[in-house]
């Protein structure tokens, strides 16, 4: 019976292979039979026979003795970052939403130049569900013919179903009953659903299907080559390739799925690493460093034998995506990289410039004239068999101590930022370029440089295993967490049994249940199953359908450039140059740039609560493109007579990254002024943290109220509940917005004419949108300018405006470590605000109650700046959260002794170390490096018994006296700041 396994690494610069004994892995040669790098050709499938020959001619064995051929390429991720009109199709894009999303059209976010060659078409039809399971509306078969016309005629072959909630829709299968239809009215077309290609978060599903579907045409050209080198070869076994989580893919569904094969390079270099040192590895987690020719990528391998994975959000060529792909850091770190002495300091730096694939003609030790890291490497060494260190002049090796050092200290970084515990953690050296790396390291327990290390790759492609996941949104009311999983894991194991894993060798590798927020007895559970291969499954490889000469017919014929030739580099933008437009009536007027900034700060002040701004970021966006004007005015110019309205969301903003809004916010809005008899003169938002501190803005910019939005909000931040808000806690308990309305945006709404307190509002309100799919959009009454210039807290979007730009200006500066003391200079400064902590998340713990998400992150002090000067801070901050984070307690001494350093209703935010970015409790995670600030409330909260009653520590349970962080500091004005320099000049 066939055995052994080939594994074949498509590269941008060599094409690797492994011949492999999977029954003789505990021998001294780990099964290794045969192994082979060549330089990658430009017909890859001629590279990889070529390969494949070699392994076979060296181990002296024959075809039918091979049970598999697997491939890791980089080809289909290339034509995406490349922009390649001849290997990327026209895609159509069908929604099942009812109602909602149609504001927010596919490829919104995306970079124009990709958007125009990819995103032709898209249809909003009937379908979608809520997040509990109820259908929003059902799919309806003559839309779908009618839309398959229509694409038809415009030539379009590649098409995307994508529905609201489809990766928890395992009752109504609304993807793919639309997806059957398709297929009989436009057959010729390639359909993608979805739910097959990545997880919750529309926005960012529907990128990664897009991008999947425009790449389908070439993928089938490629792995149809792929599969006629194997059939050239006479192998009659499968063919695979390698996914992005380490697992593999038979060609034939790989072909439909193309998009799980874009990060399986770090990946593969994982997988491989820990293949060769298995023995050692005792399921333990692992640190991966691959050191190349130009960079040296550093991945956590996990016990499971998979590597972890990156935050739900990653981006490729400026896309948004949220398919699984391996959490990879790189530096500019490799074996070609640039030596240099400065003439000015006198210190010596490596890259992060290299010679890459020009070494052996540029390095001095091959006869060049450039000085690089494999010339010292070659000389500490005495690797002669690389290379003539006599030719290294002695000035350069005077100084391979202070070499040593510097690329000690930045492997020693990387590896320091992506561990996730302060324990020192087993580093395993592949690559080329792992003989510049030191034996020994801080933060490694041993550095282990594996024979075959070269091929890492490849060795990882040949042992590769199955997997199936599922991810989808649970009920615990009627039954246990416990039972809920155990049926989940059963489904994971049957789904990996599916894909073709051998049941008996099945494991369960990694399981996440996360509560919903404001929605009871709800959560969200995503599990993964591993497993090996069941080759007794597959006699032959099936056949992806054409033939050889199908090949040149099924290309991508590219697109006529657009009119106006190539497209125009934008310089990026100066930063501290920047002014945003406020006109002679006072009037900020909004720019794209002051959005985005506004948008980040927003977040920010959300302290872990309220929901990314993002989808509402570019909804506005768009509108502001299409010709909308948001204009904000100061709280200072209000008219006491002025009719101000309010408005936001309620709810869970779990529904909000799926259900994108409708016309929700303006059917509220319109009950209320359509009750009072008269409109609106300016609009506030109910909160400036997170995705409502954009509400204002969009209600104001709309064409129904078209009105200029009050430069502050009723919180100064986000609370869980709409009750706690400022005019309750100065102008006491009664209900002081009525009427007020609710509407879901798919014709349910309510309309409030009266009540006795807006905390009683809030519960009538909370118990209907449970029914209205758990989010809905809320319009409280108008006050009056006299009173919302009373209650306000001020200048808060100038403040979201401030943080969002202090955190853009260090990021385009590379100062992101320095990103927190520019957040606090923007806050009033060090007696209003400070750094409480910087470390690393260990711990996350949730629950629900009634509705509210209650937790705790724990995070332990570590250095997470790399700038080799010390811990500032030592021991662990615990931050127990409702929705948002409610108080920070910080562990002093040997003797672990804790004290509160700060709590609501100051502000405790949470900023991702690696770009300034804020990070929502629903988006902690361990491993994540973070730094923790705290920032002194607006006086309205805290100036009176009332305000620390309603929004301090013992309103959510905390049995601790409220102590000020520090001195508030009222926001500086955006208008007023600028106003006087347009005057003054």
């Amino acid at each position: 019976m066939a055995v052994l396994r080939i594994g074949v690494d498509v590269g941008g610069t060599n094409t690797d292979g492994v011949l492999l004994d999977p029954l003789a892995t505990s021998q001294t040669n780990r099964g290794i039979l045969a192994w082979h790098k060549s330089p990658t050709t430009s017909n890859p499938s001629q590279g990889i026979e070529n390969v494949i020959t070699t392994l076979l001619q060296t181990a002296k064995v024959e075809a039918g003795a091979v049970a598999s051929v697997t491939i890791g390429t980089t080809h289909f991720i290339n034509a995406v970052v490349e922009k390649d009109h001849n290997r990327l199709a026209p895609v159509a894009v069908i929604r099942l939403c009812g109602p909602f999303s149609r504001d927010v059209s596919p490829g919104i976010d995306w970079p124009a130049d990709l958007r125009e060659i990819i995103c032709q078409h898209c249809s909003c039809v009937d379908g979608g569900l809520e997040v509990d399971g109820e259908l929003i509306s059902n799919i309806d078969e003559s839309q779908i013919a009618a839309e398959c016309q229509i694409i038809k005629a415009k030539n379009i072959k590649s098409i995307v179903v994508n529905g609201i909630f489809s990766p928890s829709d395992i009752v109504e299968r609304q993807e793919e009953r639309v997806a059957e239809w398709v297929r009989k009215y436009y057959p010729e077309a390639d359909v993608v659903i979805s739910k097959e290609v990545a997880n919750l978060g529309f926005i960012e599903r529907e990128n990664a299907a897009i991008l999947n579907a425009s790449i389908l045409p070439f993928a089938k050209t490629t792995i149809r080559s792929f599969e006629h080198a194997i059939s050239r070869l006479k192998f009659q076994c499968p063919l695979f390739l390698t996914q992005n989580d380490g697992t593999i893919l038979p060609a034939h569904l790989a072909a439909g799925l193309p998009i799980r094969t874009f990060s399986s390079g770090p990946t593969n270099s994982m997988c491989g690493a820990a293949f060769l040192v298995q023995k050692e590895a005792k399921k333990e987690s692992m640190l991966v460093v691959d050191i190349g020719g130009t960079t040296t990528d550093v991945g956590m391998l996990l016990g499971s034998g998979l590597p972890r994975q990156a935050a739900a959000v990653t981006e490729i060529s400026g896309v948004r995506m949220n398919f699984s792909c391996p959490d990879v850091k790189s530096i500019g770190l490799g074996g070609g990289s640039i030596v240099r002495k400065s003439a000015v300091t006198a210190k010596l730096t490596v890259g992060p410039d290299s010679v890459g694939h020009h070494i052996q003609t540029r390095a001095l030790v091959f006869g060049g004239d450039v000085t690089t890291a494999t010339d010292y490497a070659v000389v500490a060494q005495g690797l002669a068999d690389i290379g003539d260190a006599r030719l290294v002049p002695a000035s350069a090796k005077d100084d391979l101590p202070e070499y040593t050092a510097v690329v000690t200290q930045m492997l020693e970084r990387i590896i320091d930022s992506m561990k996730t515990a302060d324990h020192d953690i087993p580093v395993l050296l592949v690559g080329g370029g792992a003989v510049i790396a030191p034996d020994t390291l801080k933060g490694a327990s041993k550095v282990v440089k594996p024979e075959y290390s070269g091929v890492a790759n490849a060795i990882s492609a040949a042992i590769a295993r199955v997997y199936g996941t599922i991810d989808t949104m649970v009920s615990t009311a009627d039954r246990t967490m416990q039972a809920v999983l155990e049926d989940i894991q059963k489904m994971a194991i049957d789904k990996a049994v599916e894909n073709g894993a051998v049941r008996e060798s099945v494991k369960i590798a990694e399981i996440d249940a996360i509560p919903l927020q404001y929605i009871a007895n709800k959560s969200r559970v995503i599990v993964k199953a591993i497993g090996d291969f069941d080759f007794s499954i597959v006699a032959t490889r099936p056949e992806l359908p054409g033939t050889s000469e199908d090949v040149v017919e099924h290309e991508v014929v590219a697109k006529k450039p657009s009119e106006g030739g190539a497209a125009v580099e934008v310089p990026p933008l100066d930063i501290p140059s920047y002014r945003p437009t406020v006109n002679a009536n006072r009037e900020w007027i909004i720019s794209e740039v002051d959005l985005e900034w506004i948008s980040s700060g927003c977040y920010i002040l959300g302290t872990g609560g309220g929901g990314t701004p993002y989808p509402h970021f570019v909804r506005l966006r768009e509108m502001m493109r299409k010709g909308a004007v948001v204009r904000v005015i100061s709280p200072d110019d209000l008219k006491d007579s002025a009719v101000v309205a309010c408005g936001g969301g309620k709810g869970s903003p779990t529904v909000g990254i799926e259900k994108l809004p409708a016309n929700e916010q303006m059917e509220a809005q319109a009950m209320v002024y359509k009750e009072l008899g008269y409109h609106p003169d300016a609009v506030v938002a109910l909160e400036i943290g997170g995705g409502n501190g954009l509400q204002g803005m969009l209600l104001g910019a709309s064409n129904n109220l078209n009105v200029p939005t009050v430069d502050g909000d009723w919180m100064g931040r986000a609370y869980p509940v709409s009750w706690q808000i400022t005019p309750v806690v100065l102008g006491g308990d009664k209900a002081h917005f009525l009427p007020t309305a609710i509407a879901d945006g798919n014709g349910n709404n309510m309309l409030l004419l009266s009540g006795n307190s807006e905390k009683l509002i809030e519960r009538i309100f909370r118990a209907a949108l449970s029914e209205m799919g758990s989010y809905v959009a809320c319009a409280k009454g108008p006050c009056t300018g006299k009173n919302a210039k009373a209650y306000i807290v001020e200048h808060t979007i100038s403040l979201a405006w401030r943080i969002g730009r202090a955190v853009a200006l260090c990021r385009s500066k590379n100062q992101i470590d320095s990103v927190a003391e520019a957040i606090i200079a923007e806050v009033g400064g060090e007696k209003s605000a400070k750094v409480l902590f910087k470390g690393k998340i260990i711990s996350v713990e949730r629950k629900t109650v009634k509705g509210h998400v209650y937790g705790e992150v724990v995070i332990s002090a570590s250095d997470i700046s790399g700038a080799g000067e010390g811990v500032q801070f030592s021991g662990m901050l615990k931050i127990p959260f409702k929705n948002e984070n409610i108080m920070a307690t910080a562990s002093i001494g040997v003797d672990g002794k804790e004290e509160v350093v700060a709590s609501m209703p100051d502000l405790i935010c949470v900023c991702d170390a690696s770009n300034g970015e804020a990070i929502g409790t629903p988006e902690y995670r361990y491993g994540l490096l973070v730094t923790v600030i705290g920032i002194q409330a607006s006086e309205k909260w805290t100036s009176t018994p009332r305000g620390i009653q309603i929004g301090g520590p013992r309103a959510f349970g905390m049995n601790v006296d409220y102590k000020p962080l520090g001195v508030f500091q009222r926001p500086q004005s955006v208008i007023d700041e600028f106003a006087r320099l347009s005057l003054s000049l």
